[in-house]
């Protein structure tokens, strides 16, 4: 008889980016959706929260998932032909999360790389140290006409405590982009602090929600009933480039 007093859910922030360029969408090929049909699901969640258009970023890893145009493009098909079926008509292209690694260094040498429109390249560093030669390779690509960014930088912990590379790597050239699954909470506090801070040093220029499964759509989801997300997306919505840089 009290339901009548009780609040009513809050309603969830949109997001400040309408266009995702980190996401694990692509069935069947790395750690990400398994089927067309879960990842069109996901898709159907990102929707909701504002994504209208998609450029996933499968990862292309060595002795892990060795991804290329051959195994990426028949997977995007299938994903394409399963939200055709439901009458989704959302854009879904796809690039790459390359992680810096011997395969990566020599898929550039053969100029066998799949940019992201107008010649972005998402690189990821390893989890367990920085790459000894990461500002050369920066200047490398560019060099190359490549425009580098740099996935989920409050993700590797030896930065944490040495925050003045942050600038020193954007400084080179280096884009940053953000996980808004750090914002949500979904890998620690520390994460989440440190994408905050690089906010509130205006070194963010890209956001991604690096999705991979259901539940990483509930932990946005609650995520986007906070008043903290709220915040988020009004600090991050002047600096970040997602809906101008890749028309």
């Amino acid at each position: 008889m009290f339901n009548f007093f009780k609040s009513k859910p809050k309603e969830p922030v949109k997001l400040c980016f309408n266009t995702d360029i980190h996401c694990h969408v692509v069935p069947g090929i790395d750690d990400g959706a398994k089927t067309p049909e879960s990842a069109a699901d996901l898709i159907e969640r990102m929707q909701a929260w504002g994504i209208e258009r998609i450029i996933a970023s499968p990862h292309v890893t060595q002795e892990t998932f060795e991804n290329d145009r051959n195994t990426i493009g028949p997977a995007l098909e299938s994903l394409r032909a399963e939200l055709s079926k439901r009458g989704n008509g959302i854009e879904v292209l796809n690039s790459a999360e390359y992680r810096i690694d011997e395969l990566f260094l020599q898929r550039l040498e053969d100029n066998d790389i799949m940019p992201y429109p107008n010649d972005y390249i998402l690189i990821e560093n390893s989890f367990l140290q920085e790459p000894w030669n990461l500002d050369q390779l920066v200047f490398d690509l560019q060099v190359r006409g490549l425009r580098p960014i740099l996935a989920h930088p409050e993700r590797y912990t030896y930065y944490h405590y040495r925050p003045e590379r942050y600038r020193q790597l954007c400084k080179a050239g280096l884009a940053l982009q953000i996980n808004l699954l750090s914002l949500a909470g979904c890998y620690g506090t520390a994460e989440q602090k440190i994408a905050r801070m690089l906010i509130k040093e205006s070194l963010v220029s890209f956001i991604g929600t690096d999705l991979h499964n259901t539940r990483h759509a509930d932990v946005i989801d609650a995520y986007l009933r906070t008043s903290a997300a709220r915040a988020d997306m009004d600090a991050l919505a002047p600096m970040v480039q997602n809906n101008t840089a890749f028309l």
